[in-house]
């Protein structure tokens, strides 16, 4: 055999490059198999945790495990169940119903995490890391919940209102996450600012700027709290009959939208020259620029992109659930770093993370509600089902980019 061939090169390199590269050239039914068998691992290792936790507490009556009493302080089974079965409203119980409360809580979790993920996953694609997608989630909230309320004053009432307001507020969201996600892109495409360090900064920035704004001018003079006054009942993204309460905060509508965007950035991505460009930068930027595509004009364009859809997240948040802008908003943009990297980056994918990650969110909760186990132990549990479940992605996105492995897309 030559030497120089492909087989005795790759033989010839470091075990943990070999590794990489195979993690790295993994179809997606390898990496789906990685995945299963993560989930697996973490419940497992979570398992031995709570175990030994039982173990170590101290409680007046002891758990009993499948029927059978044990020293334990905590069931392990009891903990699993609510955590995965929990979110969903227990459906092997009787008078099981898909629209129960818990079910609004996971897909309301998911469908915000949709927006957040798909934010990162396209500043991901394009080689640059939005780690701002926090703050970008914070000023489109601020920009959805201001141009409501006041376009709320002459817009019309009811369905008529509905058609002008959600709209206009996505629209505002769209723009002030655009415009803030533009500035950290611009730094870098014309200042070599390191994008992660600017991004970092500016979400203290935006969240800072948004609480001197609302608590100097648009806080209600009875409110104690920092806050925006209520949406108008117009601008709230309408239920569906028959389907989840207006109690519940949560919406087909809203889901359906995160749907339609998911399907719509993938397609952007794959099937337009901008995808195009977009990708090639993040993934052959040399390349890129030798075939003509502007690597500045895509670096504004990514995270301006990016931006918009973080944005889009907090109008939905706002105009979903909340009904008006609070001070500390829920850390969704950290989340969707997370959910972004559990979807391999690819905006198909997140649409099934944040699933996985509204699942994770809402069962730690029924946790809390359904067993003695302590809070911090419940966060332990979820982070080692998303620590288990993102690595492989995470080492395989170290491998890409360090040029090991002989496909990055596979």
């Amino acid at each position: 055999m030559n030497d120089d061939s492909p087989r005795a090169t790759t033989e010839s390199q470091p075990r943990w490059r070999r590794t990489l590269s195979r993690l790295v050239d993994a179809s997606a039914k390898e990496r789906m198999v990685i995945s299963v068998a993560a989930l697996v691992l973490a419940v497992a290792v979570g398992f031995v945790i709570v175990v030994l936790a039982g173990l170590a507490a101290t409680c007046a009556t002891k758990a009993t495990v499948l029927g059978v009493p044990t020293p334990l302080c905590y069931d392990p089974v009891a903990v699993y169940h609510e955590l995965f079965l929990g979110a969903i409203g227990h459906p092997l119980s009787g008078n099981w119903t898909p629209l129960h409360f818990r079910m609004a809580v996971t897909l309301q979790n998911a469908t915000l995490l949709v927006f957040t993920g798909l934010a990162v996953a396209v500043s991901f694609r394009a080689g640059m890391f939005n780690i701002g997608v926090q703050g970008q989630m914070v000023l489109g909230a601020l920009a959805a919940a201001l141009a409501t309320i006041h376009l709320g004053g002459v817009a019309p009432s009811g369905v008529l209102g509905t058609l002008v307001l959600v709209p206009v507020g996505v629209l505002a969201g769209a723009v002030a996450g655009g415009l803030w996600g533009a500035l950290p892109g611009a730094l870098k495409a014309y200042a070599d600012a390191n994008e992660v360090i600017t991004t970092i900064m500016l979400n203290f920035v935006a969240a800072n700027f948004a609480y001197v704004v609302v608590s100097s001018w648009f806080t209600p003079p009875d409110s104690s709290l920092v806050q925006t006054a209520n949406i108008p009942t117009a601008a709230y993204i309408p239920t569906v009959p028959f389907a989840f309460q207006p109690r519940d905060s949560f919406s087909l509508l809203g889901l359906l939208f995160a749907v339609a965007l998911v399907v719509g950035v993938a397609y952007l991505l794959a099937r337009t020259v901008f995808g195009y460009d977009l990708r090639a930068s993040g993934e052959q930027p040399e390349a890129a620029a030798y075939g003509g595509v502007s690597e500045k004009q895509t670096m504004v364009a990514s995270m301006t992109l990016s931006g918009a859809l973080g944005g889009v997240g907090g109008a939905v948040l706002v105009m979903m659930v909340q009904g008006r802008w609070l001070a500390n908003l829920p850390q969704l943009g950290f989340d969707g770093i997370t959910v972004s990297i559990l979807a391999g980056n690819n905006p198909l994918g997140v649409g099934f993370a944040a699933l996985l990650f509204g699942v994770l969110k809402s069962g730690s909760a029924a946790i809390g509600f359904g067993t003695d186990v302590p809070p911090s132990l419940v966060d332990v549990l979820r982070g080692l089902v998303i620590l288990f479940v993102a690595m492989p992605e995470f080492f395989r996105m170290i491998g890409a980019s360090l040029g090991v492995g002989g496909d990055v897309d596979a």
